[in-house]
């Protein structure tokens, strides 16, 4: 189905929600939000991979900066850092108002290092799809740069990639349409967290009245 452009999700939500479901839904849906040096360096970092809607041309690569994107199937919008345009008059497509045909190839910006799960990598899917979807093209790589190794990192844009962002997707429309903030297990993750003091983790160990209750009435009736 396609979405109302009303409904579309934040694209750059989907790493939030790989690392977090609660913290996704605290920034999405309950508009909280609460800055430590890591998301102020990581603002500041990718304000210098793009200020504004720009490209410029180099040799036989178009570079795009602030690209806007949607997807009308997955109902989402965002921002790509950066998409290049790289010259292939054998496999590429047309650009309107451009000689030959081009690849097209999405690069996200990272201020830390590589991780171990794949948060990043769902993120530059999702702005792959969502090219896909805008230019009628086929996108098989994209890389990650990562200022801290300050370094590109090559990811195969696979189907096992792909199906991980159509479920995370979905997921996130139903939370959206049933207006629910999930919790979750405390982990090591959580003390890097800048919600950590607004989700309050530690609280999750605790029952709920109704746990209480149920557990106070099974207890009268032994």
């Amino acid at each position: 189905m396609d979405y109302k452009e009303e409904d579309y999700l934040m694209l750059s939500g989907i790493q939030h929600f790989a690392f977090c479901r609660r913290q996704w839904a605290l920034i999405h849906m309950e508009q909280q939000w609460d800055e430590n040096l890591r998301t102020v360096e990581g603002n500041l970092f990718h304000k210098k991979a793009h200020d504004g809607h720009s490209s410029e041309k180099r040799k036989n690569i178009i570079i795009s900066r602030g690209m806007p994107v949607f997807s009308r199937e997955m109902g989402v919008s965002g921002i790509c850092d950066i998409v290049e345009f790289h010259r292939d008059d054998m496999r590429g497509i047309a650009l309107q108002g451009l000689a030959g045909n081009y690849l097209v190839c999405p690069v996200e910006y990272k201020k830390g290092e590589p991780k171990e799960n794949d948060a990043d990598a769902l993120q530059l899917t999702a702005q792959a799809m969502c090219l896909e979807e805008m230019l009628s093209c086929s996108i098989d790589k994209g890389y990650l740069y990562y200022g801290e190794i300050r370094r590109r990192i090559e990811v195969v844009l696979d189907e096992k990639l792909r199906q991980q962002v159509r479920d995370s997707f979905e997921e996130m429309h139903q939370y959206f349409r049933r207006k629910h903030t999930p919790k979750v297990k405390r982990t090591k993750a959580c003390n890097a967290c800048s919600l950590k003091h607004v989700c309050v983790p530690q609280l999750m160990k605790n029952r709920s009245v109704k746990q209480y209750i149920s557990a106070r009435l099974e207890k009268e009736e032994e």
